[in-house]
């Protein structure tokens, strides 16, 4: 049984109140500071082609943090944290959506649902991370094993899944999408696709595809092993859907990643993920307040730079010890039990 109850929803809700207030003046210089030295940046990696293409991957990193700091905000539109205006998060989501290759409705629903499931087992499957549970995995076919541990090879996710995803997976209508939502990814493909082919057509497509595809490339690496990490640590939270429970989910299912701060502000305070599950409407820029503000918040899974990467040997939840596993416990579980069944 969870150790919070539906009050405690409440008492959140109320504790974080004060920070949801989103400033005009600071969405607009986050705006400013962050789609402005990405443009510039891009403008600069190209104008390099004639002096080194060693250069031109040098500018693509900073370029590719810019961005990122872009996708925060196209996020924090999607939550309607950025501006207290509905219709500016809308209108700023939408263009900011185009930097990072993402349809604002799509995000927005498969998101939306991300936080209102998240750790429930019985609810897997949108906008999350692909997480069997060991005793799914031992009575699954040899071909969903297949697939599953190579979707969990960290080649594959973080590698080869970055590009498929904002490439390809977010250019097509998932089942269940509403009319509004099929027809905005329509027309966020047909836009994107006139943006590339004048850039490609003006600049020359290698050109183009020499600076654009490095920056999109580490920005979406870093996107995903963001959100992986966040959520996919040691003793993580997942429950049954008859236990689970919304701010145990926040609290333990979703870590405060603490970053350097020169990382911290390229990813938008997004490292306080705890904060963000617990209340949405809370803009980034108000993150760290709110973090600060009560002892509760700082008692959470905290992951550096360091202990995060033991992230990448995680497999499997295992709901007996709730806790994830990786191969060589998988390794051994399957062997104990062939040996038991001898």
């Amino acid at each position: 049984m969870s150790e919070y109850g539906k009050n405690d929803i409440r008492e959140w809700k109320k504790k974080l109140a004060p920070f949801e207030q989103s400033r005009v003046s600071i969405s607009v210089r986050q705006l400013i500071n962050s789609v402005g030295p990405f443009l510039g940046l891009w403008i600069l990696a190209y104008v390099s082609l004639d002096i080194s293409y060693w250069l031109t991957l040098l500018l693509a990193i900073p370029a590719a943090g810019f961005l990122v700091r872009t996708f925060i905000i196209f996020h924090d539109c999607t939550h309607y944290s950025f501006f207290k205006s509905r219709r500016a998060n809308e209108i700023v989501g939408i263009i900011t959506g185009l930097f990072t290759f993402c349809s604002f409705e799509q995000w927005k629903r498969s998101h939306t649902t991300h936080h209102a499931s998240n750790g429930n087992l019985e609810k897997r499957g949108v906008g999350d991370v692909w997480t069997m549970t060991l005793q799914e995995y031992v009575n699954a076919s040899s071909f969903k094993r297949f697939a599953y541990r190579t979707y969990r090879n960290p080649i594959v996710m973080f590698l080869i899944g970055p590009l498929y995803i904002f490439l390809i997976d977010y250019r097509f209508n998932t089942k269940g999408a509403s009319q509004k939502e099929r027809r905005h990814v329509w027309i966020t493909n047909i836009v994107l696709a006139s943006i590339v082919f004048v850039l490609g057509s003006t600049l020359g497509w290698t050109n183009y595809l020499l600076v654009q595809l490095p920056i999109f490339y580490i920005a979406t690496f870093a996107g995903v092993w963001l959100f992986y990490v966040q959520h996919q640590f040691e003793d993580g939270y997942f429950e049954h859907n008859e236990n689970w429970n919304f701010v145990e989910a926040a609290l333990k299912g979703s870590s405060y990643y603490k970053l350097p701060k020169l990382l911290q502000w390229f990813s938008g305070n997004i490292g306080y993920h705890h904060v963000h599950h617990l209340n949405s409407r809370v803009p980034n820029y108000h993150l760290e307040a709110a973090h600060l503000s009560d002892p509760k918040l700082q008692d959470v899974p905290t992951l550096t730079l360091l202990s995060s990467l033991k992230s990448l040997s995680f497999k499997l939840w295992d709901d007996q010890e709730n806790r994830f596993i990786g191969n060589r416990d998988i390794r051994a579980l399957l062997q104990n039990k062939k040996a038991k069944a001898a």
